[in-house]
């Protein structure tokens, strides 16, 4: 039987059977644990002959306590406080610290913020909370548009996400009635634009995907988008990029599963039901900075700005 730590209400228990002259032995086959356990707690908390489990358990978190400040240091501490004010996630912060020289495992940061959500702490706030998503019912009103090319005849080299310049399309709601934000993402680099839209409407949806994708004109090979009526003025996208718009099936988001990933960190600044009016085009543009400033796994922990821009420079 492997060592195992005993915890508070095991050493209660001890005491217990102790009062009913068990063996060691007995004891351990009833806790699970193997005998030399037993031994060894009675041995380190056995006080004028009498075993302590109170005694016992604050010895033990005071060694743990006094462990975990000696594998962690206050500089790895301060840079996993830093990561988590960049709403990076645990997993993005371990990947991180390996590269600066501060490893700390992803287990490690989220028992740190439990433990500081205890003490009355706020860091659990940065951390991501994924919300339920519905579908629509079948009586939902189905929308056809125009001269709609599906994402079955898209190149095939897309799937693959090695060539720079595909791209995904789709549209995140304010409150009802302040705008939407429209979202693109680069599918190699991870590349993530936002910028908001006064309604979502075909016209305005259409317009700043225009605007938000002109610099890169050059490097927009396809646009892929789902079925939502704020798309139907796709060929005037087309036209203007000189590029191919796809769309993908109904219902099915894991098509465009990057945009829609890149959506759910975003409502971690632009909660949802946010009044979008009181949400400034300079509060867009950080936002926007910030999460291309996170680390990826998928990159190997590289940024997306800088992976981007060196795509960028070498087409």
């Amino acid at each position: 039987m492997s060592y195992k730590q005993l915890i508070e209400g095991q050493r209660y228990q001890i005491q217990a059977y102790l009062s009913q002259h068990l063996s060691y032995r007995e004891i351990g086959r009833r806790l699970n644990v193997s005998n030399s356990s037993i031994s060894r707690e009675l041995r380190r908390h056995t006080i004028n002959g009498i075993y302590e489990p109170n005694v016992a358990q604050r010895r033990a978190q005071h060694r743990r306590h006094c462990a975990a400040k000696s594998q962690i240091s206050q500089k790895t501490i301060n840079y996993v406080e830093f990561g988590l004010s960049l709403k990076w996630s645990p997993e993005q912060i371990s990947g991180v610290s390996r590269l600066v020289g501060l490893p700390v495992s992803h287990e490690w940061v989220y028992g740190y913020v439990h433990r500081d959500k205890r003490r009355g702490g706020k860091l659990y706030k940065h951390l991501r909370h994924n919300g339920r998503r519905y579908r629509k019912g079948s009586r939902a009103k189905r929308v056809i548009i125009p001269n709609r090319i599906g994402i079955e005849e898209r190149p095939e080299i897309v799937d693959t996400k090695q060539r720079f310049g595909d791209w995904e399309v789709d549209t995140v709601l304010g409150k009802q009635g302040t705008g939407a934000i429209v979202s693109l993402v680069e599918r190699k680099s991870k590349m993530y634009l936002i910028r908001k839209v006064p309604k979502k409407s075909a016209e305005d949806v259409c317009r700043a995907v225009g605007v938000m994708l002109w610099r890169y004109r050059r490097h927009v090979h396809t646009i892929t988008a789902d079925n939502g009526t704020e798309f139907c003025a796709h060929e005037s996208i087309a036209q203007k990029l000189k590029t191919d718009v796809y769309f993908a099936n109904p219902y099915a988001s894991w098509e465009r599963g990057l945009n829609e990933n890149f959506n759910g960190l975003l409502r971690q600044y632009i909660p949802k039901g946010t009044d979008l009016r009181t949400v400034t085009d300079e509060e867009i543009a950080k936002v926007q900075r910030s999460l291309n400033l996170r680390p990826r796994k998928c990159l190997g922990y590289r940024q997306p700005a800088v992976v981007f821009d060196k795509l960028r420079s070498a087409a």
